[in-house]
């Protein structure tokens, strides 16, 4: 472990020089990949170099005990001893975390969807809720937030939603939200006031770059429409609507939010190529899932996640067993104190996973 913490730091010393020099920086694409590298690094080799710091200053005070024979001093060395062991725990532990392999998406941007489900309109106000709170999330982490496709309700709610929100570890932060949303509340049109239960399917899938799938054009159906609008001056008067099917699977994805005709293709083909590579990536890992007992936000849609209780003013995650009495703070976007518990919760299961949990560094 040592001699592979030693390479990482001695990359990252080289890294820095590098980005330093004129030739690298002249290349921009050059200097963007291997600023990628350095950061990425830069916690690793933050935690490795504290952690042989604090073992450092722990051999020599255990050596110092060993030469003294005052009291007085030795009850000093004592406590810097038991200082110096906590601290190598703690950053002997940050490093296994760090060391833990991380999801192939982690760094990726995102398509969200969002579908309304059993409950009719009440789903589909549900689901522009959700919709509304993933906006406010993205607002905060200053992500870059773009609705591709929308079917909306006369009542303001939202049958099915389709956004692509890019920027900083968004996938590493959405990635538990998959699953069923499940609310609890009456519905303003219920005059009797009685609790209905209605529910909305998120999915979240990293963004799928051409050469992470590649698509076939003989695979490909390539349908031209007018797109729908609200009338007037809005309608679209031209076939620039798009409606791609992946003929294999039978898979298909319209767009119709941009005007071009090609901005229409080109987004479409972005959402079929991260539908594609989610279906593939899910195969794969229910195959890893059939020799598991157990597993935290596999991001199955067909897991009840989440139930939002509008009466008793309860979010209730029931993959954690979480509940905050927030509801309205959650349903504004705040939803990190979820998101720390569950990522917490998945560091857990790797180190379990990969026997680490007991394992030392030495």
């Amino acid at each position: 472990m040592f001699e592979q913490m030693h390479a990482i730091s001695n990359r990252y010393d080289e890294l820095s020089i590098r980005l330093s020099q004129p030739e690298t920086i002249a290349d921009s694409r050059l200097f963007c990949r291997l600023m990628k590298e350095y950061r990425d690094l830069t916690p690793l080799v933050e935690a490795y170099r504290a952690y042989a710091t604090a073992q450092d200053h722990l051999e020599q005070a255990l050596a110092l005990l060993a030469e003294t024979s005052d009291p007085d001093f030795k009850s000093i060395i004592q406590q810097e001893i038991c200082e110096n062991r906590q601290s190598t725990a703690h950053w002997e532990q940050e490093l296994k975390l760090l060391l833990l392999p991380k999801d192939a998406g982690d760094g990726k941007n995102v398509i969200l969807e969002i579908r309304s489900g059993a409950g009719g309109e009440e789903a589909a106000l549900f689901a522009h809720s959700l919709l509304r709170m993933y906006t406010m999330y993205a607002q905060d982490h200053n992500w870059n937030l773009e609705i591709l496709s929308i079917n909306e309700t006369e009542l303001g709610g939202t049958k099915e939603a389709v956004c692509s929100i890019d920027g900083e570890n968004v996938y590493n932060r959405l990635k538990f939200e998959s699953g069923v949303h499940r609310v609890q509340r009456v519905p303003e049109t219920e005059t009797q006031g009685r609790v209905h239960t209605s529910t909305a399917t998120v999915s979240v899938m990293p963004q799928a770059d051409e050469v992470d799938f590649d698509l076939d054009p003989k695979d490909l159906r390539i349908d031209v429409f007018r797109s729908s609008g609200a009338g007037g001056q809005k309608v679209n008067k031209t076939s620039s609507a798009i409606r791609v099917t992946h003929l294999p699977t039978g898979t298909v994805v319209e767009c119709q939010n941009e005007r071009s005709q090609f901005q229409n293709k080109d987004k479409a083909l972005e959402i079929l190529r991260s539908r594609l590579l989610s279906q593939k990536q899910a195969e794969q890992q229910n195959q890893i899932n059939a020799t598991r007992s157990s597993q935290v936000g596999s991001g199955d849609r067909s897991e009840k996640i989440r139930t939002y209780n509008f009466p008793q003013d309860r979010m209730t995650d029931h993959r954690i067993g979480l509940t905050l009495h927030n509801l309205e703070s959650v349903l504004d976007g705040r939803l990190d104190p979820i998101i720390d518990q569950l990522a917490t919760r998945e560091q857990q299961e790797k180190l379990k996973q990969s026997g680490q949990v007991n394992s030392s560094l030495v």
